[in-house]
C-alpha cells in the first residue's frame, strides 16, 4: 500500500471535492492509524497560509492560494503520481508552466 505525504492528499481533496477533513486526508493517503493529530497540525499549517480555510466544523475548504493557483489549469488529479512532493524549486515559472517553455 503506497503512503503519500498528507498535503498532498489534503490540496487533491480540496481540489477535486471541496472539502478536506482529518479522517478524509488518513483514507486519501493511506496514512497509519495514529496519524490523525500529525494531519491536524498539517492541515491547521496550511491554513496558515491560506491554501485551506477553516469550514467551522472541523473541516477546511479550499482557501485563496489553492483557489488562485487553479486560474493556471494545474492539474492536481496526479499530484502524488507526478511526484509533486519532490518539486524543487527553480522549476517553471507560472507564466513558463502555461506556455510549456523550460525557466
Amino acid at each position: 500500500m503506497r503512503r503519500e505525504p498528507a498535503w498532498v492528499a489534503a490540496i487533491r481533496l480540496a481540489m477535486l471535492r471541496g472539502r478536506v477533513t482529518v479522517e478524509a486526508v488518513v483514507e486519501e493517503a493511506n496514512l497509519l492509524a495514529g496519524r490523525e493529530r500529525t494531519v491536524r497540525d498539517v492541515l491547521g499549517t496550511m491554513a496558515e497560509r491560506d491554501l485551506l480555510d477553516a469550514a467551522g466544523d472541523g473541516a477546511y475548504v479550499p482557501g485563496p492560494v489553492l483557489i488562485e493557483s487553479d486560474r493556471y489549469d494545474l492539474d492536481f488529479s496526479k499530484a502524488s503520481d507526478n511526484g509533486t512532493h519532490r518539486w524543487e524549486s527553480g522549476g517553471p515559472t507560472r507564466s513558463d508552466a502555461r506556455s510549456g517553455s523550460p525557466s
